[in-house]
């Protein structure tokens, strides 16, 4: 039997490691992409650690890794439409059963050397985009997108505000700029995170500890925020988020907590007309439109890698997401 490797979550005890399995084969309407990179994501690290437990998963055991980038290795039955060689992305999930799974959580995702897909969840990349900055679209980039995109319905000329720059508010802030949000501000405990996020385009950075924020905020704003983005999933973050607000504002919470959510002013949030909206990951339209955009080079993520590791040193990306260590926006894993 050919095995190969594969990063392997136990969801029933937590206990992963990376180690050696069958070599998966495509079946009718799916395709085999040998994997060139996958990302790794705050998620990944929530599901080893327990914070986070699969819904759909058949068995007790998933190869983690829903952002996937790799070449089309073998078509399966009845698959026309990709042939070997072609250059993709994997979508982050896809519906089953009436419900969106998600991959590398409801089934096997791409920490390994070889994932199987099926073929209406392969997108296909230009040669000029390379594979670590192909395989963080799905989610690093595709959520924050959506939130902006479809959920707040971000308008050009109006102040926009992100909470917390890491793998997916450092995007936002890119992607507030791309859409015509003006002006764009940041917040976040971390220096080098305020400092990455000017670089990405901010317009200003405030520190959440400064007891002046609000003003700061509304100063810059002139007024007031039309959206405020939770990327940290804090419930604090998210009142100071709304007290940033502006008339007829929109907070939308995008990271995720399990901690309940408090507006401390109800009277002034329903006088000026506020809302709170929940956001989670994308559809595969979104995908599609940021795949056109670079191809169109309207954006590039090439400072959005910060490192990348064998598959076989899945682990230590793993640990240096947990200890913050550089502060990376996304590491990428290589088979």
């Amino acid at each position: 039997m050919i095995t190969v490797l594969a990063g392997r979550l136990d969801v029933r005890n937590r206990i992963f490691s990376v180690e050696e399995v069958p070599t998966p084969r495509p079946g009718p309407g799916e395709v085999l992409v040998k994997v060139e990179a996958a990302g790794v994501c705050l998620s990944d690290v929530h599901l080893i650690d327990g914070t986070l437990t699969p819904r759909h998963l058949r068995g007790g055991t998933v190869t983690l890794g829903h952002e996937t980038a790799g070449v089309v290795a073998e078509p399966g039955g009845g698959v026309t439409r990709w042939q070997r060689g072609r250059r993709v992305l994997l979508q982050a999930g896809e519906e089953r059963d009436g419900a969106v799974w998600t991959r590398g959580v409801d089934y096997d995702g791409g920490w390994a050397e070889y994932a199987v897909a099926t073929e209406s969840t392969l997108v296909e990349i230009p040669d000029d985009l390379p594979f670590e900055q192909a395989a963080i679209i799905p989610d690093a980039v595709s959520t924050p997108w959506a939130a902006i995109t479809a959920t707040a319905r971000v308008e050009p000329a109006r102040p926009a505000g992100v909470w917390g720059a890491g793998g997916l508010g450092a995007h936002a802030v890119q992607l507030l700029r791309l859409v015509g949000a003006v002006p764009v501000v940041a917040v976040d405990p971390a220096p080098g995170a305020r400092e990455r996020a000017l670089a990405f385009g901010a317009d200003a950075v405030f520190s959440p500890d400064d007891p002046e924020l609000a003003a700061r905020v509304r100063e810059a704003a002139g007024g007031g925020l039309a959206a405020a983005f939770d990327f940290a999933g804090v419930p604090e973050v998210r009142e100071q988020a709304v007290g940033c607000l502006g008339r007829g504002g929109r907070l939308v919470l995008v990271g995720l907590t399990d901690r309940p959510l408090t507006i401390s002013d109800g009277t002034a949030f329903s006088y000026f007309q506020q809302q709170v909206l929940g956001h989670y990951g994308s559809s595969d339209e979104h995908v599609e439109q940021l795949v056109a955009l670079v191809r169109g080079h309207r954006l590039e993520f090439s400072r959005s890698v910060g490192g990348v590791l064998p598959l076989a040193e899945a682990r230590e990306a793993v640990d240096r997401l947990l200890r913050g260590r550089d502060n990376p926006v996304r590491l990428v894993l290589r088979p």
